[in-house]
């Protein structure tokens, strides 16, 4: 079974009771994940910020 977090109501969803539409974030493996979402997504993009940057100064 699957897991989504919805970002409108600030819940995990299952499969079985997901919303539709754009307002989901996932598929997620467990609860826990689902749950983590909005921090999971902010660490990916300060990874990846650091990343361009470097990138973009040539230290890489």
């Amino acid at each position: 079974m699957a897991f989504w977090y919805n970002v409108s109501s600030g819940q995990v969803e299952s499969d079985d009771n997901k919303s539709p539409g754009a307002d989901l974030m996932g598929p997620y493996d467990t609860m826990e994940e689902a749950g983590a979402a909005l921090e999971t997504a902010a660490e990916k993009t300060r990874q990846w910020d650091e990343e361009d940057r470097r990138w973009n100064e040539g230290e890489d």
